[in-house]
């Protein structure tokens, strides 16, 4: 099994049940096709079972085509295709950034800290 992600724009969260299952699926919009669809093309992915209530619950946090990363896992199914199964959803602006303090250029010499002069 295979986990990857993708960001795309988020369209909504579903829960349903049916004879005591429970079903979640995430809603995305991509790219259309030209051909059949035009405008975004609505595409599911349903939710795995054991984080199926953090992920609906999640998507009350988002806002109509917000861009969302979607973490999933990807398990080989029928005539070669994959079956897609949500794990975790977010904002795309959550993700922690590893940011790096900028570096002085080699050849120009650093300026020197100014004393904070006292209050009068």
């Amino acid at each position: 099994m295979a986990r990857s992600t993708m960001e795309v724009a988020f369209l909504g969260t579903q829960k349903t049940e049916v004879d005591g299952t429970k079903y979640v699926k995430v809603f995305y919009g991509d790219e259309p096709d030209g051909k059949t669809e035009h405008g975004l093309s609505i595409v599911g992915i349903p939710a795995a079972d054991e984080v199926a209530d953090e992920i609906f619950a999640a998507g009350a946090n988002f806002e109509p085509l917000q861009l969302v990363r979607i973490t999933f896992d990807v398990a080989r199914g029928g005539q070669n295709k994959g079956k897609n199964l949500a794990l975790h959803i977010e904002a795309v602006n959550t993700r922690a950034t590893t940011t790096q303090q900028p570096v002085a250029p080699a050849n120009k010499p650093a300026e020197p800290a100014k004393a904070e002069q006292p209050k009068a």
